[in-house]
């Protein structure tokens, strides 16, 4: 049970993932959260952010931003961006994780997700199959019940990162 709160890869920031390498090693689609992933909890889309997307573009990505928030600040978002998204996407269900693959028009087996929290962005791309990358969130503050579930996420990570280690010696 533990496995499926696991991300297949655990990295500093979505902004230094190599995504020429995802795309060479097949995949087609990312599915993105956007708070703490992209940019600060509530922050509008960044130079940043837009700059990333367009390369993404020019590598080849289809891209969706999946989001637990309301269409208001999920669409302006996006705009900016120029991605296609999924508000009110009920995470950690499988849901919205499906919708977000079908507006990009990939498989599960080609598509992957970014996001920074276990218990709703890893469980559910786990839920939807999906690889899971987990990154470190972008900024300290967050909402009470985010800073709450940082405690458990910090237990889960601790066998993750002892199941990793075990698996190295073994090799």
């Amino acid at each position: 049970m533990l496995q499926m709160l696991y991300p297949d890869e655990y990295l500093d920031s979505t902004y230094t993932i190599d995504f020429k390498k995802l795309y060479k090693d097949g995949y087609r689609g990312i599915l993105f959260d956007i708070d703490n992933t992209l940019v600060p909890h509530g922050a509008p889309a960044d130079k940043r952010a837009v700059a990333l997307f367009k390369k993404l573009r020019e590598i080849g990505f289809q891209t969706c931003l999946i989001s637990n928030n309301k269409e208001p600040r999920v669409k302006s978002f996006c705009d900016k961006v120029g991605s296609t998204y999924v508000f009110k996407a009920g995470k950690p269900l499988p849901g919205g994780y499906e919708e977000g693959i079908r507006r990009m028009k990939t498989t599960k087996e080609n598509t992957l997700f970014i996001g920074d929290q276990i218990f709703t962005d890893v469980l559910g791309a786990k839920r939807a199959g999906l690889h899971a990358i987990m990154v470190k969130p972008i900024h300290p503050k967050e909402e009470i019940q985010i800073v709450l579930k940082r405690y458990l996420e910090k237990v889960v990570l601790f066998f993750y990162f002892r199941s990793i280690r075990k698996k190295s010696v073994e090799k």
